[in-house]
């Protein structure tokens, strides 16, 4: 073909991860094109929990309202025991703070985020090309060029990036030929099944333990009469396929025949696979998600883990694109696999611990909410680097409240969204540098604020409650560079304009 029309990135795969980095990607100007081999979008619960963090990326990409309106917190747990059922709380509510706006996981059925998702992407005026499977992948110096089938045939798409987010069984990381190391428990299978419900109560979270780790749960689905059923299968067991027979096994189990079952609308067969991606990209291809890593469902990691990968990659691409080095690419696998592989021990941990009852595997805390996750140590964050009393170079940045010169509050999280940086200059030497700070007129661009002393060509505010001040651990002149991700990409509080320049080149054109 003479002079093909080349797209910038295509995003193979529209679930939580692919949909979350086209959006990225869209909003910062680039032409993508993203498809998905099933028919239509997904339809079961399957994910249903969304961490903090994750609610603050869908804030900043402009889908966390449906989320909210889609879901509600955690219940009780209700572990029966004969007549009996104990009251359990596997999660700790807490109250919003300035710094963590979205202290509590939601729960939320995944066809709901898909959803959110995909309204925010056709928002931006991009549609998903359901019923297109990727058959072949090659590569030039400049080019992926991706073979497509569909209804109407072959088509071959030119891309200057390709983003795989196509699964478990991911056909982007089979092309590339990339490892996929770990286990697959064949004989420890759940049937998931999502069903309308009577004879059951909404307000817990029910699981009836079994003999040797078979066990049921039912979680009520927020917004509906459904619940998501947790079925253990024995090693041989055939997976009972109709209403009845799957009624008459949690008869079975659950002793309790006020349980009724009326509409299935999604079953599935779980095998817990515990695999990580030997490499997280190749050339101008990269995974993200279930393609470079999968997860028990203990903890509700792998949904979130798979979005924050793509929160990582768009900017990263989008500034590749603008002219930074490619260099920055390589940072991609680098910040993000040593993540994977820790949530991975993690959530294998606490699937182990709930086979036998062992109550602190049905706790949750700050390890699965992942607001501790840093970058701290890697190649955008020496860890020779500067710090202040509470945050290292890396670190998540936390929200804090401020006001506007007229009086008006805001939050800092309003001021970081979107897709540029943020830099923050605390107190008057940080803020004149700040004023002077070249910046590339390509990429991503700066939004400057200063805090606690005015400065021409900076947004200026002020934190009369010390919230920044605190979160923040500032004790004197401080100048703090915020990547696009909510990441801190730079920390001085000496030599401002020159330590800030010179961390600035590495995610700069």
């Amino acid at each position: 073909m003479n002079n093909p029309q080349v797209v910038d990135v295509l995003v193979i795969g529209a679930g939580p991860s692919g949909s979350a980095v086209a959006i990225d990607l869209v909003r910062r100007g680039l032409d993508v094109r993203i498809i998905d081999r099933s028919p239509h979008a997904f339809e079961g619960s399957r994910a249903k929990g969304v961490q903090p963090r994750s609610l603050e990326v869908l804030e900043d990409l402009g889908a966390l309202d449906e989320v909210l309106a889609g879901g509600s917190t955690y219940p009780k747990l209700g572990i029966h025991a004969g007549p009996l059922a104990m009251p359990w709380k596997m999660f700790t509510h807490r109250d919003a703070t300035p710094d963590v706006p979205y202290p509590n996981t939601w729960l939320i059925p995944q066809f709901r985020t898909d959803r959110a998702l995909h309204a925010r992407l056709s928002e931006l005026g991009r549609e998903i090309e359901f019923g297109r499977e990727l058959t072949e992948l090659t590569e030039d110096e400049d080019t992926v060029v991706a073979k497509v089938a569909g209804a109407d045939g072959t088509e071959e798409i030119f891309a200057r990036y390709v983003v795989g987010a196509d699964g478990g069984s991911s056909a982007v990381r089979k092309q590339l030929g990339i490892g996929f190391v770990g286990t697959t428990h064949e004989s420890d299978r759940m049937l998931i099944v999502d069903a309308t419900v009577t004879g059951l109560a909404r307000n817990r979270w029910h699981m009836w333990p079994g003999r040797g780790g078979k066990r049921i749960g039912a979680c009520p689905l927020p917004g509906s009469d459904m619940f998501q059923w947790m079925i253990s299968l024995g090693p041989d067991e055939e997976p009972p396929s109709d209403k009845d027979d799957i009624l008459q096994r949690i008869h079975s189990h659950t002793r309790d025949r006020r349980i009724q079952l009326h509409d299935i609308h999604w079953t599935s067969v779980f095998r817990p696979n515990i695999r990580l991606a030997e490499n997280y990209g190749r050339g101008r291809v990269y995974l993200v998600g279930d393609a470079a890593h999968v997860h028990t469902p203990a903890g509700a990691q792998g949904l979130n883990t798979g979005m924050q990968d793509g929160y990582n990659l768009g900017w990263k691409i989008s500034q590749t694109l603008a002219g930074a080095s490619a260099a920055l690419l390589d940072t991609y696998e680098a910040e993000r696999q040593p993540i994977a592989a820790g949530v991975l021990g993690l959530s294998t941990a606490k699937w182990g611990g709930i086979a036998k009852l062992d109550p602190s595997s049905m706790k949750r805390g700050k390890d699965e909410q992942q607001l501790a996750l840093t970058y701290y140590g890697g190649p955008l964050a020496p860890a020779d680097g500067m710090r202040t009393s509470t945050l290292r170079v890396g670190d998540r940045a936390p929200d804090a409240e401020l006001l506007r010169a007229d009086g008006t509050g805001t939050r800092l999280f309003d001021v970081c969204r979107g897709p540029h940086f943020t830099a923050i200059a605390y107190g008057a030497g940080a803020a004149r540098d700040l004023a002077v700070l070249p910046w590339p007129t390509a990429g991503a661009q700066l939004k400057r604020l200063t805090v606690g002393a005015r400065a021409a060509d900076n947004l200026t505010l002020s934190d009369p409650e010390n919230t920044l001040k605190d979160a923040y651990g500032l004790d004197g002149d401080t100048l703090v560079l915020i990547r696009p991700d909510g990441y801190i990409g730079h920390i001085a509080t000496r030599d401002f304009l020159t330590t800030t320049r010179s961390a600035a080149r590495a995610m700069t054109p």
